[in-house]
């Protein structure tokens, strides 16, 4: 605002002042306009063809189900746990299987961990726990 003189009466001014937001939006429109070309700027390359056929090779899957009682079963083969990694190294000697666990759920941790153990020992990299989905969902 101005300085006035003692008879004049300062007024307010409410209106906006758009100058700065014109400043920034002619930059902005600036930045655009030089990347937008360099983002369309692509080296052009010749492709080689490939066949359609995709090969989808389905792995191998091992499960192994933990009773309550303890028992360790390597696909409904019941086992000893001093058997289990040995069992495991020949499998993934042939090919890289992938490990289901099937816990139950009153099973001790103890035996879950020595599964585990076994597994990691066998050098097998992909396992997982299967559960049920809760009721009501």
């Amino acid at each position: 605002m101005a300085i006035l003189g003692d008879a004049e009466q300062e007024e307010l001014v409410s209106e906006i002042n758009v100058t700065p937001l014109v400043d920034v939006m002619l930059v902005l429109l600036t930045v655009f306009i030089v990347t937008a070309p360099l983002l369309m700027n692509a080296v052009k390359v010749k492709l080689p063809k490939a066949s359609a056929e995709v090969a989808i090779t389905v792995p191998k899957t091992a499960h192994i189900s933990i009773t309550d009682a303890g028992d360790v079963f390597l696909d409904q083969q019941k086992l000893a746990l001093d058997t289990l990694t040995s069992k495991l190294g020949s499998l993934k000697q042939q090919q890289d299987p992938a490990v289901e666990i099937y816990a139950d759920e009153h099973a001790e941790y103890g035996i879950v961990a020595k599964v585990l153990a076994a597994i990691q020992r066998a050098g097998i990299s992909k396992f997982s726990f299967v559960m049920s989905p809760e009721a009501g969902r």
